[in-house]
């Protein structure tokens, strides 16, 4: 549904009727003040979306599969004890042993037995099978078909940041989120040594990624870029703003109407844009911070992100300590999903129904994976079919053959 007087699509730059009508009376009357609601002070209530829900329930055997694949990779020559990595599984979220987690998923590993230590028994190891080597190859490709693409991402997730510096450890926890490669800081920032330089001490959780070169193509958010587009189109100078709709049966009360409208109508605040003359406390504040969550959720590869992932960036990109009641009180905007016993903020107009949108060109990585599992799964399926088959003719001919030795102990009991 949506909220009646409330502008969504991009909009000029005149002052609003309100803001005017307002400003009037304050010109008539120096004792007018306009008071506005304290930001902390707004709530909404939460409410589930089935939809978005159901496009985090869609990935989660990915996921899974995801996370056993990066501890194996992530060993010393890609092999692990099948042991070792059963004592993993409550790090990996894993609910069955790993032999199980192997069956149903052929294609991922293969089995070999190996000495831990010399002298030691024989045990089963687990290495990366061939088709899954062939997804690396794969993997890789796409990677370095989009390496600008990923170049402009690092440099935009910097630019946004109060002193243009990350810590490492950051930006290495929230590769996957945003698509940056696992040798991206290897491989890739000495690679854009005009873009990136490493500080600190690295190995020691003390290193940082600063930004040498501001690039201004990058400093244009998704809806600077949307409203450039349409006035292009249009031939109108068109405002960026937010899109805000409500999803069908949401409602607000008639206050939080009021403020959302009003709100909406303060000047967007570009996440790229200095603010450091801004109070903390302040509408401005907010929707420039509203603008850094819609950015950094346009940045990543399925436009959601864990809470906690972004909760890390606080310091960074100048969010306040409750910046998560964002997601709730601009509902039109933003889902909370609690799926998983996870906190995942959604962006809404990413997603249609459970599907996304757009797809970000390093989602063909994910496609690829999700294919070699398919192709295990099918692959199971049609083995269990063919076993099951089997069963069922052996217990047929079992039944035929007991049927046959009851007629001869029926005759040999009549002779």
């Amino acid at each position: 549904m949506i909220i009646p007087g409330i502008l969504f699509k991009s909009q000029t730059s005149f002052p609003s009727i309100f803001n005017l009508k307002h400003n009037f009376k304050s010109f008539l009357n120096p004792k007018f003040t306009l008071q506005f609601n304290p930001i902390s002070s707004l709530k909404v209530v939460w409410r589930k979306d089935w939809t978005l829900d159901e496009a985090i329930e869609n990935d989660k055997r990915y996921k899974l599969c995801a996370r056993v694949v990066k501890e194996v990779l992530n060993e010393p020559g890609q092999a692990i004890p099948l042991r070792y990595l059963d004592k993993s599984r409550e790090r990996l979220r894993l609910n069955v042993r790993v032999k199980t987690f192997i069956n149903n998923n052929p294609g991922l590993f293969d089995t070999y037995y190996d000495r831990i230590r010399p002298k030691s028994d024989l045990v089963p190891f687990l290495r990366p099978s061939n088709r899954l080597r062939n997804f690396l190859e794969e993997e890789k490709r796409i990677y370095d078909e989009n390496e600008d693409l990923v170049v402009s991402k690092l440099c935009k997730l910097l630019m946004m940041s109060r002193y243009k510096v990350i810590s490492v450890d950051k930006l290495v926890h929230a590769k996957r989120e945003f698509g940056l490669p696992n040798d991206f800081l290897v491989n890739l920032v000495p690679k854009y040594s005009n873009y990136f330089r490493l500080t600190g001490s690295p190995g020691e959780g003390q290193s940082f990624l600063e930004l040498v070169e501001w690039n201004p193509e990058f400093a244009k958010s998704v809806i600077e870029q949307r409203a450039e587009e349409e006035s292009h189109l249009t031939g109108i100078r068109v405002r960026p703003n937010f899109n805000y709709k409500l999803p069908p049966g949401f409602s607000l009360r008639k206050e939080m109407r009021e403020w959302v409208r009003d709100w909406l109508e303060l000047d967007y605040i570009s996440p790229y844009e200095d603010v450091s003359h801004l109070d903390q406390a302040s509408r401005e504040m907010e929707k420039r911070m509203v603008a850094v969550l819609h950015e950094l959720l346009s940045l990543s590869l399925l436009k959601r992100v864990p809470v906690p992932i972004l909760g890390k960036f606080t310091n960074d990109y100048r969010f306040s300590n409750a910046f998560s009641s964002a997601f709730t009180r601009h509902s039109g905007i933003f889902y909370m999903s609690l799926k998983g016993g996870i906190k995942t903020a959604v962006l809404r107009e990413a997603y249609k129904g459970d599907e996304l949108i757009d797809k970000d060109p390093l989602l063909g990585i994910k496609d690829k994976f999700v294919e070699l599992l398919e192709e295990g799964w099918r692959e199971r399926a049609e083995m269990l079919r063919v076993r099951r088959e089997q069963v069922k003719k052996d217990m047929e001919m079992m039944a035929a053959k007991n049927g046959e030795l009851s007629e001869q102990s029926c005759e040999e009991a009549e002779l």
